[in-house]
């Protein structure tokens, strides 16, 4: 495809196209109705994979979609409900209860008693909803009154009960590709009854590649950026509207979305971040620190996580490595963002470059499996304190050795409880 693309309107046919009119943002309108328009999810969808199978030949089963943000779960959920003949009913995790939950369960019932007709219930954010809320789902998934299909951007092993995910399927949706993308975009160009194209717009196909590039793999979002950045550009002459990269990057910045403190991506980015630390490759740690500072993580959260693992990947290799990192975290303290992300910078630079060592990690955890292990344990008579005279007439401090009267300030003295005389926990590297 070279030059400009799309430079004439398609003829609009009827107005209103998507399920709730022109006036919804282009990527409710744009919602795909069927497989053949869906994009993406290759591994779930082609034909002979076990979804599309699932779907083609009816054999429901309650499922999970896992997936990040944009990567069509509601959507394909609602395909299946139209290809399979069964009810859609939408349940909210973040406005719904159990007194809601019943309510459905009730009618889902009487539908299938009444007419024979499946329930497929579709619970977005499924991860929103409590232990029993859940739980209140069970029986119905289990006598068939419903199809449960739930959708969560977290992990479901941490947050679906292991009781409810183990009457369901999980299927993992993929981050949209770039090229996958690009061709929802050109769908959106031409399509005149759903999509943008009731009028001519000029768009080459390097500035729809780089508002691919910056979507993050989100549709949902990349589209109605992509109509932001159409309507602030104003018709020619010839009544065109021309796009470039300057509307794109005015569109992308008005319709910069939320950063998930506490979801799946924020642990997989502070995971990355620090295993690039201990791998000790200092590009990969500033690529990662820099994608969470630049989507608003907490700087004094990765300020503890670089003070934590100065002391776990580094430790006795470089001492002063503590110290740069405590500096860092108390400067960030101390001047705030944007300016501390200099400090943590150099902060996780000298992390990753430092000599690794793990050896105090490791004695640490040995002794804490001891100390967890013989919780009782008397402190041996002789490092007892004797400041009064009934304690020392019961041994308190006997036979102590103070190691400051012995050459090279060593004594043979035993210092470790009796049941673990002799243990070794620290062990020097190499």
């Amino acid at each position: 495809m070279s030059g400009s693309l799309f430079p004439e309107a398609a003829e609009p046919t009827v107005s209103g196209g998507g399920s709730h009119g022109l006036n919804a943002p282009l990527a409710e309108r744009m919602r795909p109705r069927t497989l053949a328009e869906f994009v993406g999810q290759s591994h779930l969808l082609a034909p002979g994979r076990m979804l599309r199978r699932i779907i083609e030949e009816d054999r429901l089963c309650s499922m999970i979609f896992w997936g990040p943000p944009g990567t069509g779960k509601t959507t394909l959920a609602r395909i299946i409900a139209g290809q399979t003949a069964s009810e859609f009913v939408p349940f909210s995790a973040v406005t719904s209860g159990i007194r809601e939950i019943r309510e459905v369960m009730e009618e889902a019932a009487r539908r299938r008693q009444a007419r024979g007709r499946r329930t497929l219930l579709f619970i977005d954010e499924i991860h929103r909803f409590n232990r029993a809320q859940q739980d209140a789902f069970l029986p119905y998934v289990e006598n068939g009154t419903i199809v449960l299909i739930g959708a969560t951007t977290e992990n479901p092993a941490f947050e679906v009960n292991s009781a409810l995910l183990s009457r369901v399927r999980v299927f993992v949706l993929q981050q949209l590709s770039v090229e996958e993308m690009a061709a929802i975009f050109e769908q959106a160009l031409v399509d005149g009854e759903r999509g943008l194209g009731r009028e001519p717009v000029v768009i080459d196909r390097e500035t729809l590649l780089g508002l691919a590039h910056h979507s993050g793999g989100d549709a949902r979002a990349a589209l109605n950026t992509l109509e932001l950045a159409v309507s602030s550009a104003s018709p020619d002459e010839d009544g065109v509207r021309r796009v470039g990269e300057i509307e794109i990057s005015e569109a992308l910045q008005r319709s910069t979305g939320l950063y998930d403190k506490s979801g799946e991506q924020h642990y997989n980015l502070i995971s990355a971040f620090i295993k690039s630390i201990r791998n000790s490759d200092a590009d990969a740690t500033l690529y990662w620190l820099a994608r969470m500072l630049e989507a608003g993580e907490d700087p004094v959260y990765v300020a503890r996580r670089i003070v934590h693992h100065a002391s776990e990947d580094i430790g006795l290799a470089d001492p002063q490595a503590l110290v740069i990192a405590v500096a860092a975290a108390q400067a960030t303290q101390l001047i705030g963002m944007p300016e501390a992300r200099l400090a943590l910078a150099e902060a996780a630079v000298c992390l990753a470059r430092a000599p690794k060592s793990n050896c105090v990690y490791l004695a640490y955890e040995a002794a804490a499996a001891d100390a967890r292990a013989t919780p009782a344990e008397p402190v041996p008579l002789h490092l007892r304190n004797a400041p009064a005279s009934l304690m020392k007439g019961l041994g308190y401090g006997k036979d102590y050795q103070y190691a400051h009267d012995f050459p090279g300030a060593v004594t043979d003295m035993v210092c470790l409880p009796e049941r673990l005389r002799g243990r070794k926990y620290f062990e020097e590297d190499g």
